[in-house]
């Protein structure tokens, strides 16, 4: 089922993959520039995980530009299902970074401006946001590799 969407060695793969490094680098951006993160324990767990979620992002962007230029076919379930089990671990890892992020923010702008300046509060916004959206890229490219894996 080489027609699979979404699935390793296709371009949908590769705007998945190109898609997850960009909100996973935009999260880790807003959460690390001029922001002191390194107070909460959630924060420097989205830095971490996020961190790990921009090389496998890129790298397996850089395997789907080499597969569709070179045209080459990976009959290899091992590789498949390394990769699916990759995704699978990096999407409950950066929901659960997205999810104490995004409490963890809520908590400090209920709380009031002592805890957490307008400023700093809407940058921890928008990384959970980014996370958010890098995780449900990261499912959705694992689904798809899950199904094309059932093919074999």
């Amino acid at each position: 089922m080489d027609g699979t969407p979404g699935a390793l060695r296709t371009s949908a793969s590769l705007s998945l993959r190109l898609g997850q490094a960009l909100f996973s680098t935009a999260s880790l951006l807003f959460m690390s520039v001029d922001v002191q993160f390194y107070s909460y324990t959630s924060f420097c767990f989205l830095v971490i995980i996020m961190g790990l979620l921009i090389p496998w992002s890129s790298t397996l962007a850089l395997f789907d530009i080499y597969s569709i230029f070179t045209r080459c076919r990976l009959r290899q379930p091992v590789i498949m299902v390394i990769v699916v089990i990759g995704d699978w671990v990096l999407a409950l890892l950066s929901l659960a970074a997205a999810s104490a992020t995004a409490s963890v923010t809520d908590l400090l702008t209920s709380s009031g401006q002592a805890y957490c300046p307008p400023k700093f509060c809407g940058r921890y916004q928008l990384s959970a946001a980014m996370a958010f959206l890098s995780w449900f890229l990261t499912v959705a490219s694992s689904l798809f590799n899950l199904w094309l894996i059932a093919s074999f």
